[in-house]
């Protein structure tokens, strides 16, 4: 969803896509009235600036094109706009080309632009225009989401047109060629006819990696599979294991080993070393046999399902489950299913990352209305698939310069082949969703955000209430992440029914979870025990910093509520649930390329 990518699921998509396409065009537009040529990429002189610098009405009609309702820039911020970038531009001018690009935008940071003074010029040049166009953004006098709006188009339009982004432009590029003699540039148009052909851009060496062999390695069999999953049992690595098993609901947009990268960094094998007898849930990639897969059926028969096989293989009336990202949504409405029903299975929770309240959802809000969910209804209202590279997409665009410019400009540019990865490895192994799963879960959670209100959901025949989960709960949130914003986080604390902790991570949706205990890296942050007030920030200004991993917080959590010590089973599964496959399992192997293929056949993927 750091690396992140999508690990909540995305309301934007291909719709996002053909909308960003037509701001970057109707910016063009309007740039051309307000600076010579267009102006981040250049401008001929300040006195041709200042001459189109009254035509404000080109502006407010872009931003009006963009938000799709008039808006009006603040008159008093117009004309301080127009005086500090008059300002600022002369000075540049005068600088001629003598002017330095700043350092600390990696994007300019290398010698070959200090050295090229026509390269350094149109940097400066581009980053003046760039801070003068997001203050016009944000001079807009409207209401907070389409300010969110314009201010996301244009940072995306920024970051396409940035001068480090073109071959003409780049310095170091053209640095790399000469002392090449041109070898980066032919590798750069055969990297980029490869991307062309497996259609995405290349982040890391695919090569170098297989699920099974070096990535999702943790020792395991499958010892349950049904149309929606597989699950997966790992070897004790403990003579003893805690009596209540714990299970844990990965996204069903992402793949699962995320969570089992390499030994080192992998989440699961920290469980199983705790002395956890732990179980994952694998999903299937959805193909055609999933096309008309609703919300209510992932959670019946499939975290609910999960739930009940792990109590049964491990004869234990009530287990601890942990969700993460949409994974922790959808554990949360089970849980509050079974609340409904009278059933007490769960002994504790854990939600990593997990919007249960999306009052607060970030930059994914601002794509998120009545108009485009009415879209996304009628688009699957027969049912279908949305493409997992579509997801994938869309979250690259969260983040262009980390996820989509720095890797066109390495690939094609300088023609380098990207470093093995793991992470991003699996970054680009993306996945789909049913469309109907998708458009209610827009519908119901991102714009009517229902779960949170008591009785106001019902799902797999009952009325939900967040308060009716009446067991300990252990929340914890990323401080930098920008798909569960933390205060979307934090807002757990103020609905469910038990005793919580809550523990902020230091970095985004991916880094911050996955924090290995043994490196030490980075910190978290504790409350008061019971100190829950409204606002996050209140909350943070109470809060203590530890250095380290949150793991080492959260272990000793688990532990206290999962019962007694005892030997650790020397086998699988039980008489009723076989070991089917070695872990990780055939589910995970599918691509959402090949799954997607089978639409046209109507065959299984697996």
């Amino acid at each position: 969803m750091t690396h992140s990518r999508h690990d909540g699921t995305p309301p934007g998509a291909g719709v996002w896509m053909d909308w960003a396409q037509r701001a970057m065009q109707q910016w063009a537009s309007a740039m051309q009235s307000v600076w010579p040529g267009g102006a981040p990429a250049a401008a001929a002189s300040s006195a041709g600036a200042m001459s189109n610098w009254g035509q404000m009405a080109g502006v407010t009609d872009v931003f009006r094109q963009i938000s799709g309702q008039p808006v009006q820039l603040d008159p008093k911020a117009w004309v301080e706009i127009q005086q500090d970038y008059l300002r600022e531009l002369g000075e540049l001018w005068r600088q001629g080309l003598q002017v330095q690009p700043p350092k600390e935008d990696r994007r300019f940071a290398s010698d070959a632009w200090t050295r090229n003074p026509v390269a350094a010029y149109s940097a400066a040049l581009y980053l003046l225009n760039a801070r003068t166009l997001m203050r016009m953004a944000e001079a807009v006098q409207a209401d907070a989401k389409t300010r969110a709006r314009l201010r996301f188009a244009v940072q995306q339009w920024i970051d396409a047109s940035a001068p480090s982004n073109f071959l003409a432009l780049n310095a170091e590029a053209q640095q790399k060629a000469i002392e090449t003699q041109g070898e980066s540039i032919a590798r750069g148009v055969q990297n980029l006819l490869h991307d062309l052909r497996q259609g995405f851009v290349s982040m890391t060496d695919h090569s170098a990696f297989e699920v099974g062999r070096n990535v999702a390695t943790t020792e395991g069999q499958v010892v349950f599979e049904n149309a929606l999953f597989q699950l997966i049992e790992y070897k004790p690595l403990t003579p003893k294991v805690y009596e209540r098993p714990f299970l844990v609901v990965p996204p069903c947009i992402n793949k699962y080993y995320i969570l089992d990268l390499q030994p080192d960094n992998s989440f699961l094998r920290y469980a199983v070393e705790q002395g956890h007898r732990t179980f994952v849930m694998s999903w299937r990639n959805p193909d055609a046999t999933l096309a008309q897969a609703t919300w209510d059926e992932y959670i019946e028969e499939a975290v609910i399902r999960a739930i009940d096989v792990v109590r049964e293989i491990g004869r234990a009336e009530t287990i601890n489950a942990l969700g993460f990202c949409v994974g922790g949504t959808m554990l949360g409405t089970a849980l509050a299913v079974l609340a409904a029903r009278g059933e007490h299975k769960v002994e504790s929770a854990t939600f990593l990352t997990t919007l249960l309240d999306f009052t607060d959802t970030g930059v994914l809000d601002v794509f998120i209305d009545e108009a485009f969910v009415r879209y996304r209804e009628l688009q699957f209202a027969n049912g279908g698939l949305l493409p997992g590279r579509e997801l994938a997409t869309t979250f690259s665009f969260l983040r262009p310069n980390d996820l989509v410019w720095n890797y066109v400009v390495g690939n094609y540019l300088k023609g380098e082949t990207p470093p093995p990865f793991d992470l991003l490895y699996w970054n680009s192994d993306s996945t789909n969703l049913p469309g109907k799963w998708y458009a209610w879960y827009l519908r119901h959670l991102y714009l009517q955000n229902e779960l949170c209100q008591p009785g106001k959901l019902t799902v797999c025949g009952e009325r939900l209430d967040l308060g009716a989960i009446d067991i300990p709960a252990y929340v914890y949130g990323s401080r930098e992440d920008h798909i569960v914003p933390i205060g979307g986080a934090y807002a757990s604390t103020q609905h469910l029914g038990g005793p919580v902790r809550f523990v902020m991570g230091a970095s985004g949706h991916i880094a911050g979870v996955i924090n290995p205990a043994a490196k030490g890296k980075r910190s978290f942050w504790t409350g008061p025990d019971g100190h829950f007030p409204a606002q996050v920030d209140d909350w943070i200004a109470a809060a203590t910093e530890h250095r380290g991993s949150w793991w080492t917080d959260w272990a000793p959590w688990l532990a206290s509520h999962a019962g007694r010590l005892k030997p650790a089973p020397r086998s699988f599964g039980n008489r009723r649930y076989r070991p089917i496959e070695p872990a990780p399992g055939r589910y995970v192997k599918v691509s959402a390329e090949a799954a997607l293929a089978t639409l046209a056949t109507g065959e299984s993927s697996v």
